[in-house]
């Protein structure tokens, strides 16, 4: 078994910053893309920021620029903790984010993995 856990969501004002981290637990073999993804209310869950095992990565289009993932551990590593570094926020980065790791290898077998999420809000 596989559990993600967010932490670091809250309230931020307009043009601040938020640190997310996503706690990794359970015994993982290897995984090809763990990442952040976020539903704001009324639309679909969508891309935030994805991280390879050799740790390149994918932004979505609205957050290039302003995000940064990053994960602990060293290249070609599977990592404990997972990080969102959040930028210049606006109010249309509201939503619940959610920690992801996709096609991972554990006891279980490949599965795929989700947090249960951290509230951000951008707000004044």
């Amino acid at each position: 078994q596989v559990d993600l856990v967010e932490s670091g969501g809250g309230l931020v004002q307009p043009g601040g910053s938020l640190r997310l981290s996503c706690d990794v637990s359970g015994k993982i073999y290897n995984f090809l893309t763990m990442g952040w993804y976020r539903q704001a209310p009324g639309k679909r869950r969508e891309l935030v920021a994805t991280i390879t095992e050799g740790r390149r990565t994918v932004y979505g289009d609205s957050v290039q620029g302003r995000f940064t993932i990053s994960a602990d551990g060293a290249v070609n590593s599977v990592p404990n903790t997972l990080y969102l570094q959040m930028n210049n926020l606006g109010p249309d980065d509201t939503a619940v984010y959610y920690c992801n790791a996709a096609n991972v290898y554990g006891d279980a077998g490949w599965g795929e993995y989700w947090g249960h999420g951290t509230q951000v809000t951008v707000s004044s």
